[in-house]
């Protein structure tokens, strides 16, 4: 089997979950965002029919964390450091090649310098260490959530972000395509522009379009007159509506309604997206943030996983921190 990285729908054997640990990190908004972090790790481990490995770091977390989870079948709580839960992003992204498991690891620098966290820097090598997989370390910097995978080697991301100055300088197109086929055996990279406004991210592709089945992709569709992102969302459909898959096969573009304006405490637009939702092995959660488009998207996801159960579960509090469920997960994939 050649190097690739398995698609989220193909099946894992343990997801990690990180969960708010750090008071000063989440100041009022720490409790609701440990129990939608809980409610997650439990909807997992129900119908998601997961493993879920929970990353908790320091005896006030753990704790906080064993009162949510009371004992519940299928979650484990596993003590780390990490200087915030988004793993996607500072976790390793697992691939398969002949038969065998690799934890890929990559470079870290706080989303191009924004935020630098003490211990950060260590997860991809705790969770290998975990996992029982070993680690290849990757001279470039890369976070999870800059790509996304559909298991036969095509990647979807943003030059917005992965070609941005502060994280590879002088990377251009064919220098990022020759690092991603090294590493993760990337076959054909399909790129589109720019990620969603206010992303601090500097516009990762999990917030704008995720691959759902082989040469399908589902985008957000604009919601409201006065939805932020109708402009981008419309150009990354437009521009995935034009290309094939590194199969040769045309792309199929499924729109799913994003959660129109959804406003911070500045009265700034933030980053909120239904595509930020994470596929489990027998279940499909999708973030809610009390937006008037959440059962419609929740409907539409549906008709895309009719195999899978779709769950709604509200991401207001991790949203506060700067995203959602597939953001703070990374799933390990079962050989």
């Amino acid at each position: 089997m050649p190097l690739t990285v398995p698609a989220e729908w193909a099946p894992h054997s343990a997801m990690w979950i990180g969960f708010p640990s750090h008071e000063d990190l989440w100041e009022d908004n720490l409790v609701p965002a440990q129990k939608e972090v809980a409610d997650l790790a439990l909807a997992l481990a129900g119908p998601g029919d997961e493993r879920v490995r929970l990353m908790v770091c320091g005896d006030a977390g753990e704790a906080a964390a064993r009162r949510l989870i009371d004992g519940a079948a299928g979650v484990e709580i596993v003590r780390g450091y990490f200087g915030d839960i988004w793993l996607r992003d500072t976790g390793p992204i697992f691939t398969v090649a002949d038969d065998a498991l690799s934890a890929q690891a990559f470079q870290f620098n706080g989303w191009g310098g924004k935020y630098a966290l003490e211990h950060d820097d260590m997860v991809a090598e705790q969770i290998a260490a975990a996992s029982g997989v070993h680690r290849i370390e990757n001279p470039f910097v890369l976070e999870g959530g800059a790509l996304d995978h559909d298991g036969f080697g095509s990647v979807l991301t943003t030059r917005q972000c992965l070609l941005n100055r502060n994280r590879n300088p002088g990377w251009d197109r064919a220098a990022a395509e020759t690092a991603l086929a090294g590493a993760l055996g990337a076959r054909a990279v399909i790129w589109l522009e720019d990620g969603l406004l206010n992303d601090h991210t500097d516009g990762h592709v999990d917030n704008l379009a995720r691959f759902v089945a082989p040469g399908v992709v589902a985008c957000p569709v604009g919601m409201g007159t006065d939805d932020p992102n109708t402009d981008v969302y419309g150009d990354a459909a437009r521009r995935l509506s034009s290309l094939k898959d590194g199969r040769g096969v045309a792309l199929q573009v499924n729109r799913i309604p994003s959660p129109g304006l959804i406003a911070g405490p500045d009265g700034e637009p933030v980053p909120a997206s239904h595509m930020n939702f994470l596929i489990a092995n027998g279940a499909v959660i999708m973030p809610m943030y009390e937006d008037r488009c959440s059962a419609l998207a929740l409907d539409a996801l549906q008709s895309v996983f009719p195999e899978r159960r779709v769950i709604g579960l509200p991401s207001n509090a991790l949203l506060s921190g700067g995203g959602s469920f597939h953001c703070i997960s990374q799933q390990e994939p079962a050989l």
